[in-house]
């Protein structure tokens, strides 16, 4: 078990592999983390929070947390704030990103607009070894000088098209390609590495009946060194409120996912996913869980005249 916890951190911290932007179940209320252009898109100031849990009963494994928020502020210019948390080891290795957005959007037709949106801000980096030994000595080996809060700028740049049951987006949320030393007068080692993570996100709405609508969506992401990771849903949205749905992580995942729209304003979106893989039928691996809120401030002024599905 602690060789387990020891290579899942190793592989976080010293670069054996291209680093991955966390990952998500529920990517289709979460768009903004990963896709600039999204801001402003629903008319209305949104706010929305995640948290995932990544290999539940596995000690160090994974977890995330996302907030986000965007409005437009004329007919075309939206704006934002996302700020993603990302920790792997008990906080052995900890990134945050926090990113200001900007969208511009322009009308292609009565119901489409395509939006092209910018993100500009900035990644802190922390390392601590000390928690890494605390599970075995066989680590002490490969301790090199913790990083504290290490900054590295960033920027990215994403293109989004919607109509009223269609959406796809192409976007790159990180173009640095950041390299982290151990910059000591004794070591050189090369600790971590971010390399650029492209994104494809796309989704339809069919609507069957005034009471049920379907809705399939999928998101592609490739970096350089990793395996491709592509991920299809199918959610049915019944009297505009419950959403049930189950999807597909290639090679890695099946998940079931539900949503409740508890008000205009607030809804709920829970999501579980269980590994395929050799690491999903070992006894200590619970699958991964993920819970999701979503609040849209709405006045007397600015209602939702017809709902948005995406």
């Amino acid at each position: 078990m602690k060789k387990i916890i020891i290579l899942l951190a190793l592989i976080s911290c010293t670069g054996l592999m291209a680093q991955q932007d966390a990952q998500y179940t529920q990517y289709m209320y979460n768009t903004i983390a990963v896709n600039p252009a999204y801001a402003g898109s629903r008319g209305l100031l949104s706010v929305t929070g995640l948290h995932r849990s990544q290999w539940i009963g596995l000690d160090g494994a994974p977890n995330t947390q996302t907030l986000n928020l965007h409005t437009p502020v004329s007919k075309r210019v939206g704006l934002g704030l996302s700020i993603v948390n990302d920790e792997i080891g008990n906080g052995t290795n900890q990134d945050t990103y926090f990113d200001g957005v900007f969208s511009y959007t322009v009308p292609t037709s009565d119901t489409g607009k395509l939006s092209f949106g910018i993100k500009a801000g900035g990644h802190l980096l922390n390392i601590d070894f000390n928690k890494l030994v605390n599970y075995s000595n066989e680590a002490s080996a490969l301790q090199g000088s913790n990083i504290d809060k290490k900054f590295a700028p960033n920027f990215g740049a994403g293109i989004y098209y919607h109509s009223n049951t269609f959406y796809a987006g192409l976007s790159v949320p990180n173009f640095l390609k950041t390299e982290h030393f151990d910059d000591t007068a004794s070591s050189s080692s090369f600790l971590a590495e971010e390399r650029l993570n492209f994104y494809f996100i796309t989704g339809y709405v069919f609507e069957l009946n005034p009471d049920f609508k379907f809705k399939p969506a999928a998101l592609v992401k490739a970096v350089s060194g990793a395996p491709l990771q592509v991920d299809i849903s199918a959610n049915a949205l019944f009297n505009n409120r419950f959403t049930l749905g189950i999807a597909y992580r290639w090679d890695a995942a099946l998940s079931g996912l539900f949503a409740f729209q508890i008000s205009d304003q607030l809804m709920i979106g829970l999501a579980y996913d269980r590994e395929i893989t050799e690491l999903g039928n070992t006894s200590f691996n619970d699958g991964s869980f993920e819970i999701m809120l979503r609040y849209e401030f709405l006045t007397r002024y600015k209602k939702v005249i017809t709902p948005r599905f995406f």
